[in-house]
C-alpha cells in the first residue's frame, strides 16, 4: 500500500510538475514575471519568495501549477513583464513548453530503460509474457509463464505459429493446450475480432528477453519510443472515431492501478510507465482544446496570422467550453474505470468460485434420516 502511495505520487508529481517547470523556464527567459510557482495543490505548506517569484510546497503533492503575471485578460495591466504583453509567437513558445519537457521527460525515462536494461525483444518461445485484462486468454484461465504446445490441434513449436493461428480465427472457438507446471491443460476461447486490423486477437504477448546495447543506440530507441507511442494513439484515436467505437480512455483511477502495478513489478517498470504517461499527457496538451496547451496555441496562431487581438468575450467562450469538454471527459474516462475495476472483480470472484467448488470436498447425504439410538 505504501509503495503504491509513493509510486503514485512520485508519477504524477514528476509528470506534472516538470509540464509546468517548462512553462516557468521559457517565462523566465523571455522576461515574463511569474508571481507563483507551486509544487503540488491546496493550501501553501511551505514557501519562499525569491524576486517577485513565490515558490510554494502544497497540501496535495500531484503537480504543480505556475502563474504569470496578467495570464488573464482580465488582469493584465499592460506591464511590458506581462503575459498577455507578450506578441502571439513569444506566448505560443510558452504553452509549447510544457508538452515539450514532457516529451524530454519520456526520452530520458525510455533512455534509462534500454540503456540499463537492455534493448526488450519478444521471445520466439510460445510463452506468455504479459496479458491484457477482460481478453479471451484472461478470461478463459490462461497465465504468465503458461506454454502453449497446441492451437486448434495444430503443433505449436514457436510464438509465429499460434500468432498466426489467432490471427485469421477471430469469433471462432479454438482449442488451446498449454503446460503450466509440467502438467497439459486444455482451453477453449474464441479470439476478439480486432477492427482496425481484421485480425483475431487474444490479449497475450510473449516473454522479453534484454539485448545491451550502446549509447547511441539507446538514444535512437528512446526517441523511436516516444515517437512510435505518440503515432499509435494517434492511430487509435482515428480508427476508433472512424469505426464509431467507445475509446478506451483510461482516467486517474485507472492509471493509479497501472503504476500501482508496475510498481509492484520493479522499478524497470514503473519508469518504462513514467515514460508512457508523461508522453500521454504531452500528446493530450498539445490537443487543439480550449484551457489545454493546443487549445492556447491555437488562437495565439490565429491571431497572430489575423492582427486581431484576443478578447476578454473570446477568452471566455473558449475557456467555458474547453471546461466542460474536459469535464466530460474526466467522467467518461472515471466511468470507464469504474466499469473495468467491477467487471475485474466481478471475473474474479466468478472464479474463485469456480475453483472453490473444483476442490471443495463432496460429502455425501444419507437417503434416511438417521434413526436415534
Amino acid at each position: 500500500m505504501i509503495l503504491s502511495a509513493v509510486a503514485v505520487l512520485i508519477t504524477f508529481g514528476l509528470v506534472i510538475f516538470l509540464h509546468e517547470f517548462g512553462h516557468f523556464l521559457v517565462c523566465r527567459r523571455l522576461g515574463v514575471r511569474v508571481e507563483r510557482f507551486a509544487f503540488g495543490f491546496g493550501p501553501e505548506l511551505l514557501g519562499i519568495t525569491a524576486g517577485e517569484t513565490r515558490f510554494s510546497i502544497c497540501a496535495v503533492p500531484l503537480g504543480g501549477y505556475v502563474k504569470p503575471a496578467g495570464e488573464s485578460l482580465d488582469d493584465a495591466t499592460g506591464q511590458p513583464d506581462e503575459y498577455f504583453s507578450q506578441s502571439p509567437w513569444r506566448r505560443l513558445m510558452i504553452v509549447a513548453a510544457g508538452p515539450t519537457m514532457n516529451y524530454i521527460l519520456a526520452f530520458v525515462m525510455f533512455f534509462c530503460v534500454v540503456f540499463f536494461r537492455g534493448m526488450p525483444e519478444p521471445s520466439k518461445d510460445a510463452v506468455i509474457g504479459d496479458m491484457a485484462p477482460d481478453f479471451p486468454a484472461k478470461v478463459a484461465g490462461l497465465q504468465s509463464g503458461d506454454r502453449i504446445i497446441r492451437v486448434g490441434g495444430m503443433e505449436v513449436k514457436q510464438w509465429s505459429d499460434m500468432a498466426e493461428y489467432i490471427h485469421r480465427s477471430p469469433n471462432k472457438a479454438v482449442e488451446v493446450e498449454f503446460l503450466r507446471e509440467g502438467k497439459s491443460t486444455k482451453t477453449t476461447l474464441t479470439p476478439a475480432l480486432d477492427s482496425a486490423s481484421g485480425k483475431g486477437l487474444i490479449g497475450i504477448m510473449p516473454q522479453v528477453q534484454y539485448r545491451n546495447v550502446g549509447f547511441l543506440e539507446s538514444n535512437l530507441e528512446a526517441a523511436h519510443q516516444c515517437w512510435y507511442w505518440t503515432a499509435y494513439t494517434v492511430n487509435t484515436l482515428a480508427e476508433k472515431i472512424y469505426h464509431r467505437e467507445k475509446p478506451d480512455l483510461a482516467g486517474p483511477v485507472g492509471i493509479v492501478q497501472m503504476v500501482s502495478k508496475a510498481a509492484h513489478s520493479g522499478l524497470e517498470d514503473l519508469v518504462f510507465l513514467i515514460g508512457l504517461i508523461s508522453v500521454a499527457i504531452g500528446f493530450f496538451n498539445l490537443l487543439p482544446v480550449p484551457l489545454l496547451d493546443g487549445g492556447h496555441a491555437v488562437l495565439y496562431i490565429w491571431e497572430g496570422i489575423s492582427h486581431r487581438k484576443l478578447t476578454v468575450k473570446i477568452m471566455t467562450a473558449m475557456n467555458s467550453a474547453g471546461l466542460v469538454l474536459l469535464l466530460s471527459l474526466l467522467l467518461f474516462a472515471t466511468y470507464n474505470d469504474v466499469l473495468r475495476i467491477r467487471d475485474q472483480r466481478r471475473e474474479e470472484k466468478k472464479k474463485a468460485k469456480a475453483v472453490a467448488e473444483e476442490v471443495a470436498p463432496k460429502t455425501e447425504v444419507p437417503l434416511s434420516p438417521v434413526p436415534a439410538k
